[in-house]
């Protein structure tokens, strides 16, 4: 059972890696999944005050990752419209084939968004450039603490190696 719990919980963390760059994943707390699994292993203590601080942390990036790119707009001008066709231009560059679709969707769904609030083109293109930064920053911050989750993880696993194999 251990081993099933392990293999969960791998599957958990890879997934939260992967929601770090796709929007309709939450890596952050995905991640915590594959480290609450793991914690239901018999062969490792579960440690409730370690769990409960993850979690803390996994939905303060995951609140964070729906405010940082909106802010990131904002702060460069940029409208409503900006921020709905900035959400908009992510879903389709997900859905696209195109490599980085999902960046290149997020700056040009901005960028129209603007123009369709009958902005110029400038305010338009820096708008569009703080929503991107916005993403990138957020896609960053929940990869970084999807690793250290990831650490966290194989680190409990070898620990108690002799116990679980």
């Amino acid at each position: 059972m251990d081993l099933l719990l392990i293999f969960i919980g791998s599957i958990f963390m890879l997934l939260g890696l992967i929601g770090s760059f796709l929007p309709v994943l939450p890596g952050p707390p995905l991640s915590w999944l594959g480290l609450f699994g793991l914690s239901l292993t018999e062969a490792i203590p579960s440690n409730w005050t370690f769990l409960g601080i993850t979690l803390t942390i996994a939905v303060a990036i995951t609140i964070l990752d729906y405010w940082i790119p909106a802010v990131g707009a904002k702060r460069y001008g940029g409208s409503r419209k900006s921020m709905i066709g900035s959400v908009i231009g992510m879903i389709v560059g997900l859905l696209s084939p195109i490599p980085f679709g999902i960046i290149i969707g997020t700056f040009l769904g901005a960028y129209v968004g603007e123009l369709l609030n009958d902005s110029d083109e400038h305010t338009a293109a820096k708008s569009a450039s703080g929503a991107l930064l916005g993403f990138l920053v957020s896609s960053l911050m929940k990869f970084v603490l999807g690793l250290i989750y990831f650490g966290l993880f194989i680190a409990q696993i070898w620990e108690y190696r002799s116990e679980l194999f």
